[in-house]
This record gives C-alpha cells, structure tokens and sequence, in this order.
C-alpha cells in the first residue's frame, strides 16, 4: 500500500502571489501544443506556418478554459456552483471537464478556421495530435492536488489519499489517465497522422480513441460524490458522456475513407 505524497498545492510563492501546480500543468499542455505543432508546421507541404500555430493556440486555450470549466460546472456540480457561483473562476482549486473543454476547443476551431479559410476538419486533424500530452499533464495536476482519485483496491500499488472520505487504498486513477489519455493516445494518433489521411480520419480515430479510452479508465475512477453513478447502479457521467464519441469517430472514420481525399502530410 502506498501513500499519496500530499503535495504542497502551490508550486511558487512569492509573497501575495502564488503559482499552483494545477495552473503550471495547464502552461506545460499549452507549450507542449506550440511544440508540436511547430514541428509539424514545419514539415514540407504541410499547408501551415509556425506563426499559426500561436493563433490557433489562443483559440484552443479559451476553448480549453472556458469550455472545460463551465462543462464541469454544468455536468457534474451545477447545484453547487448555482449556490457558490464566485467559486465558478476558482479554476486553481480543479474542476474541469474534458468533454465540456473538447466542445470549447470545437467552437475555438470553427472560429479558427472560418478566419483562415480552412474546413473545420483541416483545422481538426491539426490539432488531435498535440492535444493527448496536454491532457496527460491535466491529469498530473490532479495528482498533485489529489483530487480525482480512484476506487477503493488491493492492488499492490493502492494509494491512500488524504482527501478521500477514508483511508483506505484506492486506485490512482489519475496516474492510468496520464499514461493512457496522455501518452498512449498520443503515440497512437502522432503515428497514424504522420502520414496522409483522408481529411477527417485523424480527428475520428481522436474520437474513437479517447471515446474508449475515458468509458474503460472510469471503471477504477471513483464516481463523483455529487453525482454518484447517474445510469443502472454502474454507468458514470464519464462514461455517459464517452460512450457517444466512439460510434460517432467510427462513422466519422469510414465517410473519410469513402472519401479517399488525403490532405497533406502534416505531421513531423
């Protein structure tokens, strides 16, 4: 049995001003995104400059923030927030939702994209590959802040954490999100679009993969205690949420394959 560290959630104090770790993770995601796309500005023919790569940045963050936070409010504690809404911009403390930061960052594409000229799904099959690492650090933030934790266990790595409503060992969900939201799912899609694909495919198999990925890890996540499970003693607002995106990547994923229009290799 382990223990949770129980980290200092502030990572930098100097005098009024403090950095948390959760907010530090959200500027390593961010830097991550430029990175990479970047690199895959970059690459011959990719059909995009570096210098867009920052705008684009700018779009997706809002949508991040803004989509991700209000997705929680709105999915997972709405009651709560409508009693306490000042603790609506208390981001530093958690509460975000993947789902509701996808749509925020879907509305931030569209945006980018009707400024660019593009097709949304040019923007799109951009963006899928630089975000699974971001995610990954979200995930650490939750770590740090030991929040998110994961069903009681007897696995030999169940850890105790303080905030949990006992002692008893639990699944550090957390860490199963970082590795396989963020790093798995990167190499699998990083690799895949490395290549051409028919516009849309890369986006769709974000979808599958992410859509699978979030109903499966739910299972050793410990259910929000406001919600508890929502559908038949064992369905999760995660899982709910997840499950629709998987049927959808695959539909998405075999009109871009009767398509047959690959767009440019855009990836390093």
């Amino acid at each position: 049995m382990l223990t949770h560290p129980d980290f200092d959630p502030v990572a930098i104090s100097l005098g009024p001003l403090q950095v948390h770790w959760y907010g530090l993770m959200y500027l390593v995601a961010f830097l991550s995104f430029y990175w990479l796309g970047a690199l895959r500005a970059k690459q011959p023919d990719s059909g995009w400059k570096v210098e867009e790569v920052g705008d684009l940045l700018f779009y997706g963050a809002l949508g991040v923030i803004l989509g991700g936070r209000f997705g929680y409010v709105l999915f997972y504690d709405l009651s709560n927030y409508l009693t306490q809404p000042l603790n609506i911009f208390k981001i530093w403390q958690g509460g975000m939702s993947f789902h509701g930061g996808l749509l925020g960052v879907i509305v931030g594409m569209a945006v980018f994209a009707r400024r660019t000229q593009r097709t949304f799904f040019q923007v799109a099959d951009f963006v899928a590959p630089l975000v699974p690492l971001g995610y990954g650090a979200g995930r650490i933030g939750n770590f740090i802040n030991g929040e998110l934790w994961g069903r009681v266990t007897d696995v030999p790595w169940g850890m105790v954490f303080q905030n949990a409503p006992d002692q008893l060992p639990r699944h550090p969900s957390q860490l199963y999100q970082a590795f396989l939201g963020g790093l798995v799912i990167f190499t699998i899609i990083w690799l895949y679009s490395r290549k051409p694909r028919p516009t849309m495919a890369v986006s769709s198999l974000f979808l599958i993969c992410f859509g699978s990925y979030r109903f499966i890890v739910e299972f050793f996540r410990q259910p929000d205690a406001q919600l508890g499970f929502v559908a038949f003693d064992w369905l999760t607002m995660g899982q709910i949420l997840s499950a629709p995106l998987v049927p959808l990547g695959i539909a998405m994923l075999v009109v871009a394959y009767r398509k047959q229009k690959p767009s440019a290799r855009s990836s390093a």
